[in-house]
């Protein structure tokens, strides 16, 4: 029998701690929590959590500090929960090594299906560990990383090598937002140069080659501000 996933959730005020216990469990859940930065870096070594849902407001320490603490130690998937809804603090957050990001208030339908997209990330990393080529299919979009070749359907997309790599590192971490530091470190090197303008003129050539429309995007998605994300395969 395949155990439940175990959640940690790591928030200062009781009242919200509760409240996301209850409604993850009734989803089939098992969860444990902590008040402080401290107990969540103890049981998230302890007791091997499968995600830990982190505020950042936090009574010891700053949310971000456990992140990077956390960083040196384990790669358990972070999702931050905060009132801080400026864009330098998401993407401080993400940089420090968080997953995902939802800012309070924040509807828990959404959470629960960040949770099932992470999990699913999870559950396929762990089958594929030993794979280093992969086919990515996402609604008609397939990326063969093994051929280094692109599909819509059945007409293939050509790009020039940026393009290609940055679509495949969206692929990799499909469903994740990604921020401009970090793709632009992973696609032109971390020059100390800000890339951010070669991105968007990359992103907008790549969108157009995929036939998107970035206001009713297929693929791609702008978290303004902050970077981009694929959608999650379908």
């Amino acid at each position: 029998m395949l155990m439940e996933p175990l959640i940690l959730i790591v928030d200062d005020e009781n009242s919200i701690r509760k409240f996301l216990r209850v409604s993850i469990e009734t989803q089939g859940y098992k969860c444990i929590d902590a008040d402080n930065g401290s107990n969540a870096i103890m049981l998230t070594i302890s007791q091997n959590p499968d995600i830990l849902i982190l505020d950042l407001g936090l009574p010891d320490m700053d949310g971000v500090d456990v992140i990077k603490k956390l960083r040196t130690m384990s790669q358990i998937p972070i999702i931050i929960i905060s009132a801080r809804g400026h864009d330098r603090e998401k993407v401080e957050a993400l940089d420090a090594g968080a997953d995902d990001y939802l800012t309070k208030p924040f509807s828990v339908t959404e959470l629960l299906a960040r949770i099932r997209v992470i999990l699913r990330h999870k559950s396929i990393n762990e089958i594929h560990t030993e794979k280093e080529n992969e086919i990515f299919k996402i609604n008609n979009l397939i990326i063969d990383t093994d051929k280094h070749r692109i599909w819509i359907e059945d007409e293939e997309v050509r790009l020039t090598p940026n393009e290609y790599k940055v679509l495949v590192l969206l692929a990799k971490n499909h469903g994740k937002v990604l921020t401009h530091k970090f793709i632009t470190d992973n696609v032109w090197g971390s020059t100390g140069i800000d890339d951010t303008q070669s991105l968007r003129v990359c992103m907008g050539n790549l969108r157009r080659k995929l036939g998107e429309d970035p206001a009713q995007p297929k693929y791609i998605i702008t978290e303004i501000g902050v970077g981009y994300r694929l959608i999650d395969e379908q």
